[in-house]
């Protein structure tokens, strides 16, 4: 399993400048979160390759900047709109497929979207099979304030899409979402492509991991168990730390726990 750190960790840092922190402390995968459209010009992602290449780094998947926008754009019943969004996804596929990246993490819906289970599953579909002409594949992250932030609607479209569910866990959203991270992933088993890993405490949902409770060691052991074949990505806010050095402690614990 690969052990990464988000580019995210560092908000509001630009993102190149996040890269550039990964890089220089070492670390060699990550996920690229975009935070602003003009981030997706081919000039700006010659810089980011440019980083990448420099420091060896890999980039495993891709967060888009309309996170925010995916249920009113992509999950809506107005088709014009959707049309649209298929081509900022489109460019997102582009953009992962210059860095090598496998996954683009998706939001999804929010969880008054207008479209029924069976409707929002078609639309995940649809969305894929754009995203897999480039080799990409489309993950759904459990995200508290989202449509998938229950394990009864994590369960009802895997059972729905079969091979075509693929999800993206991440360990603060179960515990938001009131569901234990190792539930998630023995429901969800080989669907689950992608971790986004976080600690917490009786007080605090998200921190470094090793910083609180969370038995890392337990909760990857069940994955594996489970047929997660995927690979790790710490993601916390920038109210987790206090330097940029305590990401970086953390993510050397963390290989160490789990080498």
């Amino acid at each position: 399993m690969k052990i990464g750190v988000s580019t995210s960790c560092f908000y509001p840092l630009e993102t190149e400048k996040s890269l550039e922190e990964i890089g220089k402390n070492g670390v060699k995968y990550t996920e690229v979160f975009f935070n602003a459209n003009c981030e997706l010009k081919k000039e700006f992602i010659r810089e980011l390759i440019k980083i990448k290449d420099y420091y060896g780094i890999e980039i495993l998947s891709v967060h888009p900047t309309m996170s925010l926008a995916e249920s009113f754009m992509l999950f809506s019943s107005y088709d014009r709109r959707y049309d649209e969004g298929i081509e900022d996804y489109k460019r997102y596929a582009d953009i992962a497929a210059e860095f090598g990246a496998k996954y683009i993490i998706m939001h999804g819906g929010k969880v008054n979207n207008v479209l029924n289970d069976d409707g929002y599953f078609e639309r995940f579909y649809k969305i894929s099979e754009e995203v897999n002409k480039n080799g990409v594949q489309v993950l759904q992250e459990n995200v508290a304030k989202c449509r998938a932030s229950n394990l009864d609607f994590l369960r009802h479209m895997k059972e729905s899409l079969k091979d075509d569910a693929h999800f993206c866990i991440d360990v603060k959203q179960c515990l938001r979402g009131g569901y234990s991270p190792f539930d998630a992933v023995k429901l969800l088993g080989k669907s689950v492509k992608h971790l986004h890993i976080s600690d917490s405490n009786e007080t605090n949902d998200c921190l470094l991991p090793l910083c609180g409770d969370f038995d890392f060691k337990k909760f990857t052991d069940i994955a594996l168990q489970s047929g997660f074949t995927g690979n790790a990505i710490i993601e916390v806010y920038s109210n987790s730390y206090k330097k940029y050095s305590e990401i970086f402690n953390s993510y050397q614990e963390v290989l160490q726990l789990l080498d």
